[in-house]
């Protein structure tokens, strides 16, 4: 977890969840160790769970009852604090216009894994999925953007972090895979690059349309770039293959598009 992916789930939560009949009281976040805490009145750990589902994806690892009384006492309080203008900083206000390089990732046949085992099995599997993803992002500078409930959408500051990060993607998943064969999960991966703009925590933008409609249009196991992908890349142990120009929901224009070859 990151402090700002922690900060936006926080936010999505206490909008929907009036919903749920859940009431978020507060969270606390260790940076060191990239964990986040919430505290949560709520009827019952099925709700939390479906409203954290419902709301960003990041479901909790593990739910414990406990005192408010006793979490006051150990932690220092029990709701959000109330922040102060001396509490805003210049990071957490900016505007991310700068250049970035824009990953989509979205996971093969979602709901057929729910259906075929089960929500216990497929939500199960979903952290795992989360797991390996993040795992990357957070080795390869990565920061996520948000959760899309079947992938991940992450920004870089370097166009080399972001391909070596999806390859590190795909090679995770397919170690993966072989290892636990009936657990066995296929992610597609798509990319570009320019200056999006930040809102809430979020980003828009062509380039982001773009990432998102190369991730859609790609195949499972494979990663898709635009061109300024391809051009920026000075990195010469990647290997591309030219797809020629493909048409995408959206853009009038058609784009021209590069496969990552990652398998050796």
């Amino acid at each position: 977890a990151t402090r700002h992916a922690v900060a936006n789930a926080h936010k999505k939560d206490l909008e929907i969840q009036d919903k749920y009949g859940v009431e978020f009281k507060t969270y606390w976040f260790d940076e060191e160790h990239g964990t986040a805490f919430c505290l949560v009145d709520a009827p019952s750990i099925e709700s939390i769970q479906k409203l954290h589902n419902d709301a960003h994806g990041l479901v909790p690892n593990e739910i414990i009852e406990v005192d408010p009384t006793a979490v006051e006492a150990f932690l220092g309080r029990i709701k959000d604090p109330v922040a102060s203008k001396t509490d805003v900083t210049e990071d957490d206000t900016q505007i991310d216009s700068a250049f970035r390089t824009i990953m989509f990732t979205d996971l093969k046949d979602s709901t057929e894994i729910t259906t075929r085992l089960g929500e216990d099995k497929a939500m199960y599997l979903l952290h795992v999925h989360n797991s390996l993803i993040r795992n990357a992002l957070r080795e390869f500078n990565g920061r996520e953007v948000k959760h899309t409930g079947d992938g991940i959408m992450a920004s870089f500051t370097s166009v080399s972090d972001a391909l070596i990060c999806a390859v590190a993607i795909q090679k995770a998943f397919d170690v993966h895979n072989k290892e636990v064969p009936e657990e066995e999960m296929h992610v597609r991966i798509g990319m570009s690059s320019g200056e999006p703009v930040e809102e809430d925590g979020d980003l828009f933008g062509t380039t982001v349309q773009l990432a998102s409609r190369l991730c859609n249009y790609t195949e499972p196991d494979k990663i898709l770039i635009s061109q300024i992908v391809r051009d920026l890349c000075e990195d010469q142990k990647f290997i591309f293959s030219h797809l020629g120009d493909v048409n995408l929901k959206g853009f009038d224009k058609s784009i021209r598009a590069f496969e990552v070859k990652w398998q050796e």
